[in-house]
């Protein structure tokens, strides 16, 4: 089983990769998405005291803003950030939760997307909510956790971690634009 997961987790990254690559990536892009993922690697590794753990559940404070920021990159600096977040997982906490660190990447494009088609930033970080949660804790399944738990553990949990790093995000976001560093690094602020 965990075979095809490896294949189905090769073959999203593909097809991610050829969105996120379907135009020129400029070298900000590059950067930003560089700088973004490199704070998505570390996060899960210096901020250990900021978890909270429920097996299959881990939440890291502030582990999803660099995602989050990303998406407002456009779907490049989303794909660099996602795929951070999942490598910085895997170093910390092992396969299970690099697992579920990879369904940012398919948010964060998504929500990359979604905002190159103009929603507002809180609308968009809204939109991903679901397939953030529901991607979670569908993920976990494979690992021989029951759908109870994967639901009610790793969904809600995933989904209330998502609106606190939501709040955190729109705040840096904020500072970001109100500072022209948005105007700077982002897709459009």
């Amino acid at each position: 089983m965990r075979k095809w997961l490896a294949v189905l987790a090769a073959l999203v990254a593909v097809g991610l990769l050829r969105v996120a690559l379907g135009r020129r990536v400029r070298p900000r892009e590059m950067a930003t998405g560089a700088l973004l993922g490199a704070l998505a690697v570390v996060i899960p590794l210096a901020f250990g005291f900021l978890r909270v753990v429920i097996p299959p559940f881990t939440a890291t404070l502030a582990s999803h803003v660099p995602v989050m920021l990303g998406v407002f990159g456009g779907p490049f600096v989303a794909l660099a950030a996602g795929l951070g977040s999942t490598l910085g997982f895997f170093i910390a906490l092992g396969p299970v939760v690099a697992a579920r660190a990879f369904v940012h990447v398919i948010w964060g494009v998504l929500g990359a997307w979604l905002y190159e088609r103009g929603l507002r930033p809180w609308l968009v970080l809204l939109a991903v909510l679901p397939v953030h949660a529901l991607g979670e804790a569908l993920v976990v399944l494979p690992f021989g956790y029951n759908l109870a738990t994967a639901g009610l553990v790793v969904g809600v949990g995933t989904a209330l971690h998502h609106l606190v790093d939501m709040t955190i995000t729109l705040i840096v976001l904020a500072v970001l634009v109100r500072t022209g560093l948005a105007d700077r690094y982002l897709a459009r602020s």
